[in-house]
């Protein structure tokens, strides 16, 4: 997940298509762009793609069992700075470490130890995967070896973390999850839901303990777009609501979820899957945005960046930086010597806030926020939500709350998002 220097903030997690830096930019005698994953703290890269991915991905998971800070900065002092064959290679070697310390407690009867080092691990093999491209034989392998790896950690936690797969379309959806509490009696679920180069493991690191703390059935999955999904020819669709309802149909099936307290959350472009799923199913009745995405299509349109991203443009950035931003294209189906392509690929990715009738929540870091058309896309949101349960906040820079889907405080963003559903799902 990286950064798309654009004048704005909202799509997805992985909408990281970054340009060169603002600083760059002005050097060459053209305006400086709104970057909305720029990292607003320096934390340890010169460059800006890598050092948010650092600061915001890596060692905001932390909070959540997903990384050690003694491992993250042990391996940021080998990589390259920009390079995506170095952030590669010294991530995947840290996660055969740790899973190789996982096995040895686990071989010992050392539960705890086992699955916090498996947990960690997978982490890692998932970190690894950024900026690889899609003809690279280790993305199936590692991607997979990060599902194993969750998988049999999972299995040592309690409640479990079950995994699942939904039928869809000739292909399975694969997913988790975990139980607030042993038992079958219902209880109040969260629907995670992630952004454009989201895995289902990134999001167990992003929330899944604050929602089982809380007392929330935690359920993410992986959707067309995502994961390994892509290789299959599964790309992002403007109707994301549809493999989304096959996955709340498998949710309502559960004796344990209260099927009258079932919140959907999106985060990055999942800030506007979630809300488009709720204005076709009425089985949500809570839904929050982090933050809201009305119409990703003019969004995308005004991207200079993707606009103006030729093949000479796009061989003039460092490899991270390039690499991201093809990958981004291939998980829309664009062929990725034509980044100007997301723009068409876009239309239809909407949803009208008038027919979501439900409560609603969409906050967003301060930063990011600071973009006219981001503030203007949450104006849309707000001022068009029918229900008075509505809520927007924006959470403060000077609490380290202020970059890309708040990642590098994931406290804060839990606080506001589980208190605003306690409220409302009573």
């Amino acid at each position: 997940m990286r950064s798309l220097r654009s004048a704005l903030p909202l799509l997805l997690l992985a909408l990281l298509l970054a340009c060169p830096s603002g600083a760059a930019a002005a050097q060459a005698g053209d305006k400086p762009e709104f970057d909305m994953h720029a990292p607003y703290v320096r934390y340890h890269f010169a460059d800006g793609d890598m050092d948010f991915t650092f600061g915001s991905v890596v060692l905001g998971s932390t909070t959540n069992g997903g990384c050690e800070i003694g491992e993250a900065f042990a391996t940021a002092a080998a990589i390259k700075d920009g390079d995506a064959a170095s952030w590669q290679e010294e991530w995947l070697k840290m996660a055969a470490r740790t899973e190789a310390r996982g096995e040895q407690s686990l071989a010992g009867g050392h539960k705890v130890s086992a699955r916090q080092q498996l947990m960690r691990a997978s982490n890692y093999y998932r970190i690894g995967l950024m900026a690889m491209l899609p003809d690279d034989p280790r993305l199936p392998k590692t991607g997979l070896k990060a599902r194993a790896l969750m998988r049999k950690a999972g299995q040592l936690m309690e409640p479990p973390l079950e995994y699942f797969e939904v039928p869809f379309e000739g292909t399975v959806l694969p997913g988790y999850f975990r139980k607030a509490k042993a038992g079958s009696a219902p209880q109040k679920t969260l629907l995670m839901l992630g952004g454009g180069e989201t895995f289902a493991e990134d999001l167990i690191f992003y929330i899944m303990p604050q929602a089982i703390e809380r007392g929330y059935n935690f359920m993410t999955v992986d959707l067309p777009g995502q994961g390994l999904l892509p290789l299959e020819k599964k790309y992002f669709r403007a109707d994301m609501w549809k493999p989304i309802m096959a996955v709340v149909d498998l949710a309502m099936k559960r004796p344990d979820v209260d099927k009258k307290r079932f919140a959907a959350f999106g985060i990055s472009g999942g800030g506007g899957f979630a809300p488009q799923t709720a204005e076709h199913d009425p089985r949500i009745k809570a839904v929050a945005m982090n933050s809201c995405v009305v119409d990703a299509y003019p969004l995308f349109a005004s991207m200079t960046p993707v606009t103006t991203a030729t093949p000479d443009k796009v061989a003039s950035w460092n490899s991270f930086h390039a690499n991201t931003v093809k990958g981004v294209a291939w998980r829309w189906g664009v062929p990725m010597d034509n980044i100007p392509g997301l723009v068409e690929a876009n239309r239809g990715f909407a949803f009208d806030p008038a027919k979501v009738g439900i409560p609603a929540l969409s906050f967003i870091g301060e930063g990011e926020y600071r973009n006219p058309e981001t503030q203007r896309q949450q104006k849309l949101c707000m001022d068009g939500l029918p229900n008075p349960k509505k809520k927007f906040v924006v959470t403060p820079l000077n609490e380290g709350a202020s970059n890309h889907c708040i990642m590098e405080n994931r406290s804060v963003m839990a606080q506001v998002l589980f208190d605003w559903l306690d409220d409302v799902l009573k």
